[in-house]
């Protein structure tokens, strides 16, 4: 007799900060098997980027994720500085830089606090959002906001930074860098925090590579992959700082791996704010994008991103493209679920930490015999049957 029984969770669901839908089957309180589906977050934005200016189109690309957006925005203006062949100035690209590591200070804090939050260690997650505050504080400083920065501009930055802001961010990091050795202490001594996740939700290191896993789930697998090093983008080539990695292949390795990144982050920030060329933060680059194609990629919080753009000569866009890295480290998730406790799904999941509005796209249903009507519409259309709720035929 077969006594596995199917557990489902989502897409609404305590555990899930964002809608997707999780099948498990278990055994008793052992996972057995783990169906990931998703489909439930799609919002059109690669679809609107085509009826839009390239302007436009990077305050909508920015705002994929809240957490990521400079990360996607300066994606997107990379690719279409590359096909336009354009080199920004030097000022800007550390500027870029600057912004990019306080988003990943300000999202490895977050995940910190949530990862606590979610094995009952909500001490941890008070404290890590407490300190996330001075990161969001040194971004409004910088940018003039707390989320979706806009500080990219096609050709540069559109914010430069004085004096009095360069020695208030350092003032800032430093406060920043005392209470991430107190996390460091704590991912690496409190028992509490150890014994839930040593050795829960395994990734091996063959796994990680072959199923393609990036970011801090492929270097808590000791996968040594960067591409801030390895494909250097804005002045990461010029900015000394290392990769943290960790053989441990488990939440705890992801742990110190994130913990490691937000030490390294400030050093890098500290570096940029001090060796920040003087000049130009913007080049001035026509409204109309020559014809061509590139891709471009960015070590994101959460790993690699990737921004493909196609331009047609005009104004707008022929095809925006974006490959988030959820969509890349949810392959690996069901190798880290099955065999474990039905308790470590909440910490498992976490782990990577999903972004599903940067992941979800659109979902073709198929009829029972396997056929299906495809039906292309323009993006007024798309907008008018959302609006006035109009079932697709």
């Amino acid at each position: 007799m077969n006594e596995n029984v199917i557990l489902p969770i989502g897409p609404q669901h305590p555990l899930l900060k964002e809608p997707m839908h999780f099948k498990f089957t278990i055994d008793g309180e052992r996972i057995v098997d783990a169906d990931i589906r998703l489909g439930y977050n799609h919002r059109g934005i690669e679809k609107a980027c085509e009826a839009r200016t390239y302007t436009q189109d990077l305050y909508m690309i920015e705002r994929i994720c809240g957490i990521c957006s400079h990360t996607h925005a300066t994606n997107f203006v990379q690719a279409v500085e590359e096909i336009m062949k354009a080199e920004i100035p030097s000022r800007a690209k550390y500027l870029r830089v600057v912004v990019a590591e306080l988003e990943r200070i300000h999202s490895h804090l977050l995940w910190l606090g949530v990862a606590g939050h979610e094995i009952g260690f909500d001490t941890l997650f008070m404290l890590s959002w407490r300190d996330r505050e001075i990161v969001q504080d040194l971004l409004e400083i910088i940018t003039g906001n707390r989320v979706n920065y806009g500080m990219n501009t096609i050709g540069g930055v559109r914010k430069d930074m004085s004096k009095e802001e360069i020695s208030q961010c350092l003032a800032g990091l430093k406060t920043l860098e005392e209470q991430t050795l107190y996390f460091a202490n704590v991912a690496q001594n409190e028992t509490t925090f150890i014994r839930r996740v040593d050795g829960v939700g395994i990734l091996p290191k063959d796994i990680a590579i072959s199923h393609g896993a990036v970011g801090p789930t492929a270097r808590g697998s000791g996968v040594d992959l960067d591409i801030r090093r390895d494909a250097p983008y804005a002045a990461y080539g010029e900015i000394p700082f290392q990769v943290i990695t960790s053989d441990r292949g488990d939440v705890l390795g992801r742990t110190l791996v994130r913990v490691g990144e937000t030490l390294e982050a400030i050093k890098i920030v500290r570096y940029c704010l001090e060796h920040l060329p003087e000049g130009p933060i913007v080049v001035k680059l026509p409204r109309k994008v020559q014809v061509g194609e590139a891709v471009t990629r960015y070590e994101a919080p959460r790993g690699e991103c990737i921004h493909y753009v196609r331009a047609n000569g005009s104004e707008k866009p022929d095809r925006v493209k974006v490959r988030a890295p959820t969509m890349a480290n949810l392959v690996s998730i069901r190798h880290c679920l099955i065999n474990q406790q039905i308790a470590d799904i909440p910490i498992i999941v976490a782990a990577i930490d999903p972004c599903i509005s940067c992941t979800d796209r659109t979902a073709v249903i198929l009829k029972q015999d396997g056929s299906h009507k495809t039906e292309v519409i323009d993006w007024a259309t798309l907008r008018k049957r959302a609006i006035y709720k109009k079932p697709l035929k």
